[in-house]
């Protein structure tokens, strides 16, 4: 005999057959409430992705302490209904996201966990994760669940107004659990990231910390050293005729929040002075080879191009 089974959609894009429980009948049947802290370029930008769609069923608060970015993203279309106050912005949340800058994460931590409801998921968007990890479990309370996330994605410009509904599409979006969440919180959460297009990945903090520092938090110091370098240089106002398209893609990331790459920099020091140091070591074999019009030069060019085209190819595969 066929047995018939109906599957519902939940609000996070997953297929369930539900249960007779109040809770689950909530999650199929009405929005799920969510609170954005902090309403820059990720934060809004994430707004913006869960609002998407006719049969959107996100709820979205957003909190900034400025009323202006608060009136900015009520105008931008990236939340419904917008808070001064941190308290207010999470008091009936289902799910927090804390879009701030990471030096300013264990202060939200401590503020919002006396109204966090029972049962509340909280994550965070910050490219740091071993401090926030640590802050997480010694401040939230025990009747919350926390993963860590940071999308890799951005732009090098920031703020409320460079918000965009498509910034997560295709990237790789981090996710860090704690050890007591729960296996439905982490599915919550992999359900958000793929509602913002993005392309779950799990991976332990301090590794996490470790490699970005190679990749992004790296790339970004050595664009603003080179912006520092070049436009202090006596003849800048000459050279700057001269910078094309090579000098402007090598310094795109200088244009980052200075804030943020700040923040970056002090929650992540030991990974980023090692990287810095590798770097420097690499600079100087290249120093060398230059210096004394070695013949091995193009070879080490060769390499170097090579390795850059394999990287693309896995990107597009």
């Amino acid at each position: 005999m066929a047995i018939s089974i109906t599957l519902h959609r939940d609000c996070f894009g997953w297929l369930h057959q539900p249960r007779n429980d109040r809770r689950a009948l909530h999650c199929y049947n009405t929005t799920v409430r969510v609170a954005i802290i902090g309403l820059g370029l990720i934060g809004g930008s994430i707004g913006l992705a869960l609002r998407q769609g006719k049969k959107s069923r996100w709820e979205i608060v957003g909190y900034s302490r400025r009323q202006e970015t608060v009136a900015n993203a009520l105008s931008l279309g990236a939340i419904e209904r917008g808070e001064t106050k941190l308290k207010d912005a999470v008091k009936q949340a289902e799910f927090v996201i804390i879009a701030t800058p990471v030096l300013t994460v264990k202060e939200i931590f401590s503020k919002i966990a006396p109204h966090l409801p029972s049962g509340c998921i909280v994550t965070d968007t910050a490219s740091t994760k071993v401090q926030v990890m640590k802050w997480a479990e010694e401040i939230l309370p025990p009747t919350v669940d926390f993963i860590g996330g940071h999308p890799m994605a951005g732009r090098e410009t920031y703020g409320i107004k460079a918000a965009k509904a498509e910034l997560f599409r295709g990237c790789t979006y981090c996710l860090t659990p704690s050890e007591k969440a729960s296996p439905q919180s982490i599915d919550k959460v992999i359900g958000m990231a793929k509602k913002l297009g993005a392309i779950p990945f799990f991976i332990d903090a301090q590794e996490h910390d470790n490699l970005v520092a190679g990749i992004s938090h790296l790339p970004m110091l050595l664009s603003v050293a080179l912006i520092s370098l070049t436009t202090k240089n006596p003849s800048w106002s000459k050279m700057s005729k001269l910078a094309a398209s090579g000098y402007h893609d090598l310094t795109r990331l200088a244009s980052g929040s200075p804030e943020v790459n700040a923040h970056i920099c002090l929650s992540n020091k030991e990974a980023i002075v090692n990287w810095i140091d590798k770097f420097s070591q690499e600079l100087e074999r290249y120093r060398q080879l230059v210096a004394k019009g070695d013949k091995r030069l193009e070879q080490a060019l060769t390499e170097a191009n090579k390795a850059r085209q394999e990287w693309l190819n896995n990107l597009s595969a």
